[in-house]
């Protein structure tokens, strides 16, 4: 069979309709020998709700989408590539007994009609009992080729991959080839993983000669992603997730088209397959289509996301928070995207850790890991709610004091800086490392490996589970005086009122 491939992205949507227009005047590419399949493709969706102060993002907004482009072309598709049932502040709050742990984006998403998703590694953060209570909730159709329960069988109601024939007026097939594969980033003990390379390659091997199109939904970082599109040429199209930043790449023998939208809904890519059924050729238009406010709702999703949303604000107030008070009104913004605060400090990060100071007497600095901030959002100037702060820190955590000496302390910060790019990154408060690498200073004056340092430090750390940092638990002979200073959300309200004024 020979297949030609032709990849084309487009920013703006009038170049789009050019290009559209372009095809059906090309000999062989008619719309009499054409069959079209539209494929929404999202990732890493923790919020139902928009985000940057509803300017970005939101499911309602996507729904609306689909519904357009499902009266456009019936064949169209919503697929995730992974990221929805964990984590965020909303699946955090007390319900029933439990958490709701993901009920809201299973219902929202059900409501919007998503149609298929692979797992990512935060499926997993769930136990076992919610996790498999998810997956019977969900509508979508599961796929997933190298990720299986204990025993090494699929978990119910997933399948490694799928084949569907889609159709035109005229009746024209095409059949379209599924499968999805994930990193092993979330040891569980009811979860197994099988290598997602050689997985991959044993799909193309059993799937290619029964297909005409080929896709590989992933949630890998890009690094993998561009090896299989190297090694796998026979692949036509990567929809990934992961990372949550959009990307937009090609790699391999046939240029394969990778794609990943952000985080939240903030961008979806659009992927338009052009399958000419004479010529047995494929033309693929990707273009990136931001969500933002000019979007409207989707009314039925609408309806479900408000229905959960009221569900977990009630089990917060339970729990003593009340969502909407306002705590501050800011005059900056608060980065707390993942790729900011794991990579470098922020406002945010900054108030966090003089927080944690403050309510430490007699801390001389302060170290919390980037990865427990996961709003992944800019709060812009302005108000300030409590689930603004519930979002920034949906796990909590306390905040705690500790001795330690200035050897291990080294060792800490040294072992933090090598996890740049991790939630194992460290943000820290009085803290300058020497512009040759080679020196830190604490307050100023340079660490001395004998002395012991008063540090505030979150609990998590201290469980020795941090990259790197399995030394770093109370039972390390360099560590002594711990001290339970309470939660760090309630520290972070207390330094923002102080900060800002309170609240007025």
């Amino acid at each position: 069979m020979k297949k030609m491939r032709v990849f084309n992205i487009s920013l703006a949507a009038t170049f789009v309709c050019f290009l559209l227009s372009l095809f059906a005047a090309m000999p062989g590419l008619s719309a009499g020998d054409v069959v079209k399949i539209t494929l929404l493709h999202f990732n890493d969706v923790y919020e139902i709700d928009p985000v940057s102060g509803g300017t970005q993002g939101g499911l309602a907004r996507v729904a609306t989408l689909k519904k357009r482009f499902l009266k456009e072309n019936p064949n169209t598709y919503a697929i995730l590539a992974g990221d929805l049932f964990s984590p965020s502040a909303l699946g955090t709050a007390p319900y029933k007994g439990g958490r709701l742990d993901g009920r809201q984006m299973v219902a929202t998403l059900n409501t919007l009609g998503l149609d298929f998703v692979t797992f990512g590694n935060h499926e997993f953060d769930l136990n076992k009992d919610s996790f498999y209570k998810r997956l019977s909730e969900s509508n979508a159709t599961w796929i997933s080729s190298n990720v299986f329960d204990e025993k090494g069988n699929s978990f119910p109601g997933v399948s490694e991959n799928k084949i569907i024939v889609v159709t035109d007026d005229s009746g024209k097939k095409v059949r379209i080839g599924l499968f999805g594969v994930t990193l092993a980033g979330n040891q569980k003990p009811y979860v197994s993983y099988k290598n997602p390379i050689d997985t991959a390659r044993k799909m193309v091997e059993r799937l290619r000669s029964k297909v005409d199109i080929l896709i590989a939904v992933t949630h890998l970082a890009i690094e993998e992603d561009m090896r299989i599109a190297k090694e796998l040429p026979d692949i036509d199209l990567i929809l990934g997730g992961h990372e949550h930043e959009n990307i937009q790449v090609w790699r391999g023998l046939n240029f394969t088209p990778i794609s990943k939208a952000d985080a939240n809904a903030r961008t979806v890519y659009v992927h338009e397959l052009f399958f000419n059924t004479d010529k047995m050729d494929l033309e693929i238009v990707s273009r990136i289509r931001f969500i933002t406010s000019e979007i409207p709702d989707d009314p039925k999703t609408a309806k479900v996301i408000k229905r959960w949303r009221d569900a977990g604000y009630k089990g917060f107030r339970r729990a003593g928070f009340e969502p909407e008070n306002m705590v501050v009104m800011t005059t900056e913004s608060l980065d707390g995207l993942e790729s900011s605060v794991r990579n470098n400090s922020t406002r945010l990060t900054e108030l966090i850790g003089e927080g944690m100071q403050e309510v430490s007497p007699g801390a001389e600095l302060a170290i919390f890991n980037g990865g427990s901030v996961r709003i992944d959002d800019v709060i812009p100037p302005g108000k300030v709610t409590e689930y603004d702060i519930l979002r920034i820190m949906p796990f909590g955590g306390d905040v705690l004091s500790v001795k330690m000496k200035g050897s291990l302390l080294k060792r800490v910060l040294d072992q933090g800086r090598k996890n740049r790019g991790t939630g194992g990154y460290l943000q820290t408060i009085n803290v300058i490392l020497s512009n040759d690498g080679s020196t830190w200073q604490i307050t100023g004056i340079k660490l001395k490996p004998e002395k012991i340092y008063n540090v505030a430090i979150n609990d998590f750390l201290l469980t020795g589970k941090e990259i790197g940092l399995d030394y770093l638990t109370e039972e390390n002979k360099d560590i002594s005086d711990v001290g339970n200073h309470g939660d760090m959300r309630k520290a972070l309200i207390a330094i923002l009122k102080k900060m800002y004024g309170g609240n007025r």
